[in-house]
């Protein structure tokens, strides 16, 4: 059994030769670029510049001798701009974080480091401002209010619904963009064996201007959410006819929308509210996926409590659900896997990444690792990796044991 076919199986409820396992395949199944080199050191791997692909989470895009020593089964490709499964050498280029870490970017003219050591993120343009910062105490890139800002005193900040279809229309993706795009996934399936996660073709929902201002949108004019969601979900179903028939026979897995739903304790938005104004247009998205590329599995990431909204993303459609936060909400991982039945695979909860991975012993971490596994593997329907990204704090040793405990 090869990868792709353990990854497959798996996510038809099948019994597989072992449990599949993912390092990132998604933009939240990852590992931060801090602690790449140390994962390295812990595999006995020789030493590489990390290849810094996300840029606001400063994570790594790992080398496939990394998968490898890993059994990690799964391959990212960004429309034609990015992947692991092929040597692309020419795309990356040498750029020192403020003096702390040495990496590869694609784009090293869209950084600057101040005196403090302090690496502004942006343009290139020289006279434009940089609104993303990583002073030298921090991982990542950041912005005030972490992007999302909200002014009580003010209106809410409605877009013009007429505007936005505007500029939403035309034919979703370019013919030449769709060319590029299809022959770099075929080169992408000729190279590995390994299953391939798309990531480019989004549903396009969410919580537009962030959580704080969203939220009171849809509490207060859930009329405007539903024009909102059918003209972002018209573009697209746009998207999905314009490009996924040129590369279905090329991927595997759609990465199809990452909408964080919870907080640590709750769902952001009631359920009952959630279910009014989100399943309806993902199910149209998901509706059109099915249409052109029936093998083809949707993926949604979702953070948080969203133990209760399971029942929801089934009712979407959705094949996959990431990154299964049972430490948030109060569900154990056994009432996860009841819930999802055969319904939706899980993708990750393979150890808390709150608690146990970053302040637990090596053997407190295989024990939970252990644990978990043996009870989501149950029946087939599950992929292993974390509760989202392994941070820049995370020693390799760790996260080495990690991987190492699964069966």
């Amino acid at each position: 059994m090869n990868s792709r076919e353990r990854v497959l199986g798996a996510l038809d409820f099948q019994q597989t030769d072992r449990t599949p396992r993912d390092l990132a395949g998604m933009r939240s199944t990852g590992i931060s670029a801090f602690a790449y080199a140390g994962l390295v050191r812990a595999l006995d791997l020789p030493p590489r510049l990390p290849r810094v692909y996300d840029i606001g989470q400063m994570l790594a895009l790992p080398d496939r001798d990394v998968l490898e020593a890993l059994e990690c089964d799964v391959v990212p490709v960004e429309m034609d701009t990015c992947t692991n499964a092929i040597d692309e050498p020419e795309r990356w280029h040498e750029f020192d974080f403020g003096g702390r870490l040495p990496a590869l970017v694609q784009h090293p003219d869209h950084f600057r480091v101040r005196s403090d050591g302090t690496v502004t993120g942006g343009s290139p343009d020289p006279g434009a401002p940089h609104h993303l910062r990583m002073p030298p105490s921090s991982y990542v890139f950041d912005e005030i209010h972490g992007g999302q800002p909200l002014d009580l005193s003010g209106e809410l900040p409605f877009q013009d619904l007429a505007e936005l279809a505007e500029s939403l229309g035309g034919p979703g993706v370019e013919p030449d963009r769709v060319g590029n795009v299809a022959a770099y996934c075929r080169r992408v399936r000729a190279a590995t064996d390994r299953a391939i996660m798309f990531n480019g073709l989004s549903a396009g929902l969410g919580y537009p201007g962030g959580f704080p201002s969203w939220s009171m949108i849809c509490l207060t004019e859930p009329d405007y959410v539903h024009r909102y969601h059918e003209i972002v979900t018209d573009a697209a179903v746009r998207r999905v006819e314009a490009l996924l028939p040129a590369i279905r026979d090329s991927v595997d897995i759609l990465m199809l929308s990452a909408d964080d739903q919870g907080l640590q304790d709750r769902t952001i938005l009631p359920p009952a509210l959630f279910r009014e104004l989100y399943p309806p247009y993902y199910r149209k998205v998901i509706d059109t996926v099915r249409r052109v590329a029936p093998e083809v599995k949707c993926f949604l990431h979702s953070c948080g409590a969203v133990y209760d909204l399971i029942d929801d993303f089934v009712e979407c459609g959705f094949d996959i659900l990431n990154p299964v936060q049972w430490s948030a909400g109060g569900h154990s991982p056994a009432e996860w896997k009841s819930r999802a039945g055969n319904r939706i695979a899980l993708w990750g909860g393979g150890v808390n990444t709150q608690s146990t991975l970053p302040l637990g012993s090596i053997p407190e971490i295989e024990d939970e690792v252990r644990r978990t596994v043996d009870v989501l593997r149950d029946g087939g329907g599950f992929v292993f990796c974390a509760i989202h990204n392994i941070l820049a704090e995370i020693p390799g040793e760790k996260a080495v044991a990690m991987y190492r405990a699964v069966k």
